[in-house]
């Protein structure tokens, strides 16, 4: 294992080494309330991946605790995705709800304790009663009932002699806590709803809270792994254990920073409305960052773990480019898949002067792939080219077929263009054409020279296909609601042609589709009678061609010119290669980083230099390779104003949160700019982040009371115009302002 491993399994190795526990125990817990998306992949690699890296072993456990969402058609998605990427949970699947009557006797207990009460005051008082962040709360007039009114009130709830609401049993704790989740939090609710598991025995469930730390107790669990946003909830977790005595090689808890990734939604609660509302065909659609949509795109479980691993565990919240994901998936197929030709947009080529029939014989693999393999091509007078790749008035630099310019057919012959045949429109829909017999692939002896390739099928023997071009669903890098799905993000092309080798031998079946991307047989749909492919990804990031502004790739331009032919990725040399690999095996890079730096030197050179003085290795990367890389890329190093070692001082001040990243990029510019140092240009600007929430509470106040419509929308169930409290807020700051920071104290105010 790398010496440069995440925070968490230096937590396993240190509690190893102090003797704290015997064996490692992990846990999945996911509530079945929806398909398990890409997020979730994540938990499952780090949860699963410490457990056999350490000889352990991890629970697959439903958190079945909300009666009224979850399903089993919920549970078998979760466990269909743990096995489709390669993991294997310990004995059977385990439901909170198999722990109900335990559950419930550790309630008792602690009423019998004095530290539990049945309160019976309403939602909207409880929130009242709560306070704010610098304001202590007050604890309900029910807190001073008696153990024997709780219990006996206890009782009733959970036997249904009460109405939903109308009690909620809470923890005695603290209601002036610094902490506002300890300020005496719910354990149980009143429902009376049919649990898919259990029935109709309960109608009292417990809170995610008290339920969660009781089963990791329960389980034996040693490593309760779970993602930031309960590291407030991290208080609660240890007070019930250590209150009921549980405290005997007990689980604790540890946070990592969730998935987020741009142009995608992993919200539950908008992954269903996009279901429901038939914008998405199911859980399933290609489209959606589910791993039931990835695996009938095409995605492989090779490529989603590869993913997960390249971004690494952090401690605080990222976004990460969607490109990173779609590297993986072309890098786990460039050397496992056969090349095929496939016409989307076929135009017919008549080559006036062949009247034979002919098979050419054609690998598979280009030469850098170590594999073998081929298959036979017919070829004969008509044929189908792809519309795009003619054009009567070519532009600058156009290297295809034209009127005046001669191109290679696929691993056949070249052909010249003798006559184009439009319509009354002026459409064309046919070339005339003759081939050039000593231009054979493979025993060239022509004097023709041509400057590309082009693919296509042969008339007689192509088979017709239906292809589906998936785009990005959102056209937004930060989609908040339906309003934000791509119109473009399906396209079904019903006249494909490809060519005749295309035979599903098993049912996994992928192909690169040459100059079109990696394509898949549709497990729903494809039928012999009517094939379906759906396209994976692209041979290279189309997007960012649409979107230039938006720079999702910031690749600096290479020094000498490199031609890329077929879609096939230049080779590295020994020396980019050998970094390539340590970047991404030892230093954790994402493959995308690791390419980048690794295939030029004045920027693998730059990023040596400065890891020597800053020990952030993926951190460093990322700026190197985005921030850095612009000011190099037409800069000599005796020109440029700051060094390796102010960038490392930069991404310092990154980590210990003196500076948030937006700023980072502004500190960043001034310093290429004037050759400052970046602790002089943050305290000479006031740049560093604000975290005090007593300096934060007053411009909430203030940006509230300036917008009380929209204060009063949210409440009446608009959640969409909580970005707009929080950009507010970082608007008036600066950009300075801790957004954790200012996302919990506007959830808190606007309860």
């Amino acid at each position: 294992m790398s010496e440069h491993k995440d925070f968490l399994r230096s937590i396993v190795e240190e509690d190893l080494a102090a003797g704290k526990y015997e064996e490692v125990v992990t846990r999945f817990p996911p509530e079945p309330n929806g398909f398990p998306h890409i997020g979730h992949a994540k938990s499952i690699c780090i949860n699963f991946g410490i457990a056999k890296d350490y000889g352990g072993h991890c629970n697959l456990r439903m958190d079945d605790t909300n009666p009224t969402t979850e399903d089993t058609k919920y549970v078998e998605a979760l466990k269909d995705a743990v096995e489709w990427l390669g993991f294997k949970w310990e004995d059977g699947v385990r439901y909170t709800s198999d722990y109900f009557p335990k559950l419930y006797d550790y309630a008792v207990e602690l009423i019998k304790m004095g530290k539990a009460y049945v309160d019976s005051l309403s939602e909207e008082e409880i929130r009242e009663y709560r306070g704010t962040v610098t304001e202590a709360g007050r604890r309900s007039v029910y807190a001073e009932r008696s153990v024997e009114e709780n219990l006996a009130l206890f009782e009733k709830m959970k036997n249904g002699e009460c109405k939903e609401g109308e009690h909620v049993l809470r923890a005695k704790i603290d209601m002036s806590a610094a902490n506002m989740k300890l300020r005496d939090p719910l354990l149980y609710r009143i429902r009376h709803a049919h649990h898919y598991r259990a029935g109709d025995v309960w109608h009292v469930y417990p809170m995610y809270d008290f339920a969660h730390c009781l089963s990791d107790s329960i389980e034996g669990i040693t490593h309760s792994i779970c993602t930031l946003e309960f590291e407030n909830n991290r208080a609660i977790y240890d007070w019930v254990l250590d209150t009921l005595g549980l405290t005997k090689q007990r689980p604790y808890q540890h946070e990592f920073a969730r998935l987020g990734i741009n142009y995608t939604v992993m919200s539950k609660r908008l992954l269903l409305e996009l279901v429901k509302s038939g914008k998405v065909s199911g859980w399933d659609d290609p489209r959606l960052p589910t791993i039931a949509g990835y695996r009938r795109r095409g995605y492989t479980p090779e490529s989603i773990i590869s993913f997960c691993d390249s971004i690494g565990v952090a401690k605080a919240n990222s976004t990460v480019d969607v490109a990173q994901l779609e590297f993986a998936i072309r890098d786990d197929l460039n050397t496992k898949v056969p090349r095929v030709m496939c016409v989307l947009d076929p135009l017919k080529v008549t080559i006036e002067n062949y009247d034979g029939n002919e098979v050419l014989d054609a690998s598979y693999y280009p030469e850098d792939v170590p594999k073998e393999g081929s298959r036979a091509i017919p070829f004969s007078k008509e044929l189908y080219i792809e519309r795009e790749d003619f054009s009567l008035n070519p532009p600058k630099d156009y290297n295809r077929l034209t009127p005046d310019q001669p191109v290679r057919l696929r691993h056949a012959y070249i052909i010249t263009c003798k006559e184009v045949i439009q319509d009354a429109d002026g459409t064309v829909v046919e070339i005339k054409a003759v081939y050039h017999p000593d231009s054979k692939s493979g025993s060239d002896t022509s004097s023709i020279k041509v400057k590309s390739a082009i693919q296509w099928v042969d008339a007689a023997s192509a088979k017709k296909v239906e292809v589906r071009l998936y785009d990005r669903l959102f056209k937004d890098e930060a989609p908040q609601s339906l309003d934000d799905v791509n119109p473009d993000s399906l396209q079904i092309i019903k006249t494909a042609l490809i060519e005749p080798a295309v035979i599903l031998d098993r049912p996994d079946e992928r192909f690169q589709f040459e100059r079109q991307g990696y394509f898949y047989a549709d497990p729903v749909d494809y039928t012999d009678e009517n094939p379906v492919f759906n396209k994976i990804v692209g041979l290279k990031d189309s997007w960012s061609k649409k979107k230039k502004a938006d720079n999702l790739e910031p690749v600096p331009k290479p020094q000498t010119k490199v031609v890329q032919i077929e879609g096939e990725v230049v080779p590295m040399s020994q020396r980019e290669q050998a970094l390539f690999d340590r970047y991404t095996t030892e230093l954790k890079l994402n493959h995308e980083v690791a390419n980048t730096l690794a295939r030029d030197e004045k920027l693998s050179s730059f990023y040596e230099a400065a890891l020597g003085e800053c020990d952030s290795p993926v951190g460093l990367a990322n700026i190197v390779a985005n921030e850095v890389a612009r000011e190099l890329k037409d800069t000599e190093a005796d020109e440029r104003k700051f060094s390796p070692a102010q960038t490392a001082k930069l991404v310092k001040m990154i980590e210990d949160e003196t500076i948030s990243t937006k700023i980072a990029k502004q500190v960043f510019e001034e310093m290429a700019l004037s050759g400052k140092d970046p602790a002089h240009i943050v305290q000479e600007q006031g740049l560093t982040q604000i975290s005090d929430p007593a300096l934060i509470v007053p411009i909430i106040d203030e940006v509230m009371a300036k917008n009380p419509d929209n204060v009063e929308k949210f409440r009446a169930g608009n959640t969409k115009l909580f970005g707009f409290f929080v950009g507010q807020v970082l608007k008036a700051t600066d950009g300075k302002a801790n957004p954790q920071v200012v996302n919990a104290l506007i959830e808190e105010k606007l309860k």
